[in-house]
């Protein structure tokens, strides 16, 4: 089954002002942008645009492939909830769009995650370009747009990490310190538009806003998206239809989760030399270190005695490590082709410098683009990250409620988690996943995933 992400997001220089919407359809896969959608909506309020960007979003989605998984993404707290069914819809302006946004795929095929606004730049901007257009009295045009390369570039711009690789502790800090700036801040500075501030003391504001400031073109300051999301969710709290779950854990009626234990194999001879090893190499066994690597995993695995079945790559090296686990559990173990690692062409056995060396230009698209194979036509990551997500799907149904041990590679552990938590395929490069390493992440019925575990090499102290 395809997946798709929706991002969409919608704005009004007024509140109710001039507004418009912008959705992108993207492929989870791959990340590539497949669809996108803008239109200028006369004047509205900032919530009527961001439904109506929703609807855009899941209709070409739906246009795509009717029977795909989708994943919403939106900077609004209010869409996101209440299209989550947490928090009713009582404004007359919102019943219609949210029924019709309700209605254009199956409930179980559609899921919904708020972001913070940064992390919707491309939507952003298709909603910026659409109410510009419409000042113009102009329609907005795909082939103008240039909010795709806009967000791009803007990712690019973004501060390199301060850390080492796989800093969770300075990555935290960044995420803390950008949220905090934008619940502080007052002008909302992506958009440029008059954001609906807060009604008087005492006085309650409506779901579509509270009394409308006058003027509203792009100079004039306006209230963050924050400052809404704030509101709405003082507005909404007596309204909740449900009870939220506790901490992190699931709604009970979802039952249990699919749980993947992914445990990378043991050291080979060229791990420690740090040489491209993938499937169509020579396909090295275990080292003695690697060995240990296992044995080790085994008996923290038997400790913890959850393993229900074991799935594994057809490599050597990670049959070796699956079958040293199996003889500590006593469980069988079954081999699926899907879990092989990507094969890396005429870059088997060498080391990053030396494809530097011989291939600068391929190695340069590679690290640019998932599309881009390694040279002698090796695997992308773009077919990895498909064949990953099919693999995933089957033993999803296979394993449903079970916890498995699937002992894999690198990139099909990294484009799991990549998967699991929406990142771009950019990402890849930015997670470190050591030798004999454990992972986890659960998948719930309602399609949605937890990453419970990343990198854990405390068994091998």
């Amino acid at each position: 089954m395809r997946e798709f992400i929706v991002e969409a997001d919608g704005g009004s220089r007024g509140n109710p002002g001039p507004a418009g919407y912008g959705s992108v359809v993207i492929d989870a896969a791959t990340g590539e942008t497949l669809a996108e959608r803008a239109e200028y909506i006369g004047v509205a309020t900032n919530n009527v645009a961001e439904y109506r960007g929703l609807v855009a979003g899941l209709e070409a989605a739906r246009d795509l492939d009717a029977t795909a998984r989708v994943r919403v993404r939106m900077d609004s707290k209010l869409v996101v909830e209440q299209m989550s069914g947490r928090w009713k819809i009582k404004h007359p302006d919102m019943k219609p769009l949210a029924a019709r946004a309700a209605g254009v795929l199956p409930a179980s095929q559609v899921t919904y995650e708020w972001i913070p606004r940064e992390r919707n730049k491309h939507a952003d901007r298709l909603a910026n370009e659409a109410m510009d257009a419409g000042r113009r009295g102009e329609a907005w045009s795909p082939s103008a747009s240039t909010a795709e390369l806009d967000a791009r570039a803007a990712r690019a711009a973004a501060p390199e990490p301060t850390g080492p690789p796989g800093d969770a502790a300075a990555g935290a800090a960044k995420a803390r310190a950008a949220l905090k700036e934008t619940r502080a801040e007052s002008p909302h500075q992506g958009r440029g538009e008059l954001r609906d501030r807060p009604a008087a003391s005492g006085t309650r504001p409506t779901a579509s806003g509270g009394t409308p400031a006058s003027g509203g073109e792009a100079a004039i300051p306006a209230a963050g998206k924050a400052d809404d999301d704030e509101r709405a969710a003082r507005n909404v709290a007596s309204e909740r239809t449900t009870t939220p779950a506790a901490g992190w854990s699931a709604p009970p009626d979802m039952g249990a989760p699919a749980t993947f234990v992914l445990l990378r194999h043991g050291e080979t001879p060229l791990t420690p030399q740090k040489r491209f090893s993938g499937s169509g190499g020579s396909d090295p066994s275990l080292s003695d270190v690697g060995r240990e690597q296992a044995e080790r995993v085994a008996a923290a695995l038997a400790a913890r005695g959850t393993i229900q079945a074991i799935v594994a790559s057809p490599l050597a090296r990670t049959r070796q490590t699956a079958g040293v686990v199996a003889a500590r559990l006593g469980l069988d173990v079954v081999v699926e082709d899907g879990l092989r690692e990507t094969d890396f062409g005429a870059w088997e056995g060498l080391t990053f410098g030396e494809v530097r060396e011989r291939h600068p230009d391929d190695l340069d698209a590679w690290l640019a683009s998932p599309e881009a194979e390694p040279t002698g036509g090796g695997e992308s990551f773009a077919v990895t990250a498909h064949r990953m997500a099919a693999t995933r799907d089957k033993l999803i149904a296979s394993y449903a409620g079970r916890t498995v041990l699937l002992v894999t590679h690198v990139t099909p552990i990294k484009t799991l988690v990549r998967l699991a938590l929406g990142a771009p395929p950019e990402s890849l490069f930015r997670m470190e996943l050591s030798a004999a390493s454990l992972s986890a992440v659960a998948y719930y019925a309602d399609g949605n995933a937890s990453v419970r575990l990343f990198n854990d090499t405390s068994h091998l102290r």
